[in-house]
Formats: C-alpha cells, sequence, structure tokens
C-alpha cells in the first residue's frame, strides 16, 4: 500500500504541475532533461536503499565521493590524457575501494555507520579540492559526457522520428504484461490473495498507457537517453538481485531482525560490508554520470546528493528502522524529487522554497510510515 501510495502520489504531482506550467513539464524536450537531470539521484538511491534496509543505516559521503570521483575522472582525462574507458574503469574501481574502506570501519571495526560515513564526507570533499586545486576541469571528450547526455542511435533514418524508442516502449509494455500474468498465475497456484480481475486488466492498461506514452515522448525527440538505459538496466538487476537471490534476501533478514538472522546462519558484518562496497561503486558511477552531465568537474560537484538519495528512499516507501523498502519504490521517490525540482523550477519559484517543500514531503513520507507502523501494531 505504500508503494502504491508514492506512484499515485507521482501521478498526482506530474499531473498537477503539467496544468500548472501549461503543458511545459511533459514535453518531450522537458521529458528527456527529466531523466538526464535526476539519473544521479536514482542511482544513488538503489545505493542507498540497500543501506537503509540494514536496520536504517545511511551513507552520508556519497555526495562527497560523487565529486572526488568526477575530480579524479576529469584529471586522468583531460591531464593526464589517458583514453576514456581505462578511465571509467580506474574510477569505478575507486569507488570500490571507497566502499571497502567504509565497510571495514563499519561492519568490521563496529564504527556506526553514521560516524563514518559522515567522516567520509569530510575526508572526500577535502580530496575533491586538493585534486581539483580549487578549479573547475572542462570541457570534458564526447566519448566521456555520451554515458550522460548522449542518446542511443536509431536503427532507422527517419527525420523527426526515433523508431527504436517506440520499438522498445512496445517490447517493454508487452514483457511487463507477459510478467503480470506470469505472477498472477503463480500466485493463484498456490492459492494467493490476487486482486479482481477488473482491477487487474485495469492496472495494466493504464501502465502500459504511460510506457507507451513516454515512449512516444522520446521518439518524437531524439530517442533514449543513453542514462535511461543505465538507470533501468540497473534497476532490473537490483531488483533481481534484492528479490531472487540468497544475498538479496539476507539483506532483508538483517534489516528484519539482525540477532535473528545471525543466530540463523547469516554472516551479518560480511552482508554489512558488501552493503556499503556496493554504495561506493554506485556512488562512483553517479560521479561519472553527473560529471558527463555537467561536461566540468568542479570542487562543489555532488554537494547534497546524499540528502536527495536519503529522501528518494524514504518518500519511496523504505522503513527508518530498515527491512523493508524496494528498489522500484526508491525510483518512484527520486522521480517524485525531480519531478517537484524541475516543476517548481519551470513556475520559478526560488530555490529557497523548493528546499522547503521538499522537507515538508519527506517529512509527511517518514510520518506515514510511522502511521501504519502503529497503525499495524494496533
Amino acid at each position: 500500500m505504500r508503494q502504491y501510495a508514492m506512484v499515485i502520489a507521482l501521478v498526482v504531482v506530474v499531473l498537477m504541475f503539467q496544468i500548472l506550467t501549461e503543458g511545459i513539464l511533459l514535453l518531450p524536450l522537458n521529458i528527456s532533461n527529466l531523466i538526464q537531470q535526476n539519473a544521479y539521484v536514482m542511482i544513488l538511491a538503489i545505493g542507498m536503499l540497500l543501506c537503509i534496509l540494514t536496520c536504517g543505516n545511511i551513507d552520508l559521503s556519497v555526495g562527497s565521493v560523487v565529486g572526488f570521483v568526477g575530480a579524479i575522472s576529469a584529471v586522468l582525462v583531460l591531464q593526464m590524457r589517458m583514453p576514456v574507458l581505462p578511465a571509467i574503469l580506474i574510477s569505478l574501481a575507486i569507488g570500490v575501494v571507497i566502499g571497502i574502506w567504509h565497510g571495514v570501519w563499519i561492519a568490521y571495526v563496529g564504527v556506526p555507520a553514521f560516524i563514518a560515513t559522515l567522516a567520509g564526507q569530510l575526508i572526500f570533499r577535502g580530496l575533491t579540492m586538493v585534486v581539483l586545486g580549487s578549479k573547475s576541469l572542462a570541457p570534458l571528450p564526447d566519448g566521456y559526457t555520451f554515458i550522460a547526455a548522449g542518446f542511443i542511435p536509431d536503427i532507422a533514418d527517419i527525420k523527426g522520428f526515433n523508431l527504436l524508442a517506440l520499438l522498445i516502449g512496445g517490447v517493454a509494455a508487452l514483457l511487463f504484461i507477459l510478467s503480470e500474468i506470469s505472477k498472477r498465475r503463480n500466485k493463484k497456484k498456490y492459492n494467493f490473495e490476487v486482486a479482481s480481475l477488473p482491477t487487474f486488466i485495469t492496472r495494466i492498461v493504464l501502465i502500459c498507457a504511460v510506457i507507451s506514452y513516454f515512449s512516444y515522448m522520446l521518439a518524437i525527440y531524439r530517442g533514449i537517453p543513453m542514462v535511461l538505459v543505465i538507470v533501468v538496466a540497473l534497476v532490473l538487476i537490483y531488483t533481481f538481485i534484492t528479490n531472487k537471490t540468497i544475498p538479496g534476501r539476507h539483506i532483508y533478514a538483517y534489516g528484519g531482525n539482525p540477532k535473528a538472522a545471525k543466530l540463523s546462519g547469516i554472516k551479518t558484518k560480511k552482508v554489512l560490508f558488501w552493503v556499503y562496497v556496493n554504495m561506493g561503486f554506485l556512488a562512483a558511477l553517479a560521479g561519472l554520470v553527473f560529471t558527463g552531465r555537467l561536461n566540468s568537474a568542479t570542487p562543489k560537484g555532488g554537494f547534497g546528493f546524499e540528502l536527495d538519495a536519503i529522501a528518494a528512499c524514504f518518500i519511496g516507501g523504505a522503513s527508518t528502522t530498515g527491512g523493508i523498502g524496494t528498489i522500484v519504490g526508491a525510483i518512484v521517490g527520486g522521480l517524485l524529487m525531480g519531478v517537484l525540482n524541475n516543476g517548481m523550477s519551470i513556475l520559478g519559484v526560488s530555490i529557497d522554497w523548493q528546499q522547503a517543500i521538499k522537507g515538508f514531503v519527506l517529512l509527511a513520507a517518514v510520518a506515514f510510515d510511522v502511521y501504519s507502523k502503529s497503525r499495524t501494531k494496533s
């Protein structure tokens, strides 16, 4: 119910801003910009969700890691003249090393995640300024910026229309239908409760209509942004990991009850360690995406990003105590934050009021979580 509530809230917010902006919000150009501008938040939210699942832990260093990895990659490409691909691989490896650093302190030394990652925030923010010397590095080569600002080439040369985007939208809708039918059959097979047939069909029709609409909007602009492919791939991979693999179930078990998980044979320290290694990797990837989108590495890069990622997770249905939350929910939360930012910017709302409104939205989401738990207990 919490996940559906956030989806409904997202739809309501989109429709509200579509009316208030007189149709500007859902213009093809703005939809593409919305995806590219908020991709880094969604990437960070995926990793942050896994941290939050482990008893409500968070990572306060991700914004600084985004800036640090972006700075390192820019130095490698622009100052050391390294080819783009090796520079990207080295940057991702640095993110993994940072994740190992945090994981060791948190899982094996026993330093609270809040303190360890707060220290990481200060360390890597300072190192970013050291690496860049308080100066920005720009512009970056096309091969680098392609991952954040590029578009997948079309399969046909049709002026003003991207056939590939439309075909992928159709395939996505078909796969969604087949997946939902399969899930419904499996639930009925084991006598689980399922939605009524009219509700089931209505839900499928509405979601397929949304997929078709957005694929058409992308098709009449420039097609599929490369960063959208990255985000969708991450969503599918991490949804599979959390739902269908033993390590994924161990993360939920750890968040539900650490002591019971440990007594049942789960290596809880190892689970916590790899969650933060993964967070370091995704923070590095978000750093490459953000730097590519900005086409510049700056000393202030990534400032405050950890707050956006944390807010996206809680708005998307993650529990403050851990053990509850989904990858899709975190993405929905990230999209809701992105739509709020974009819609208010179009309307000319000042950054001060934008921050205040996002704060109220976060507070309402967490209050809803607390209220839901209190009703369940009673």
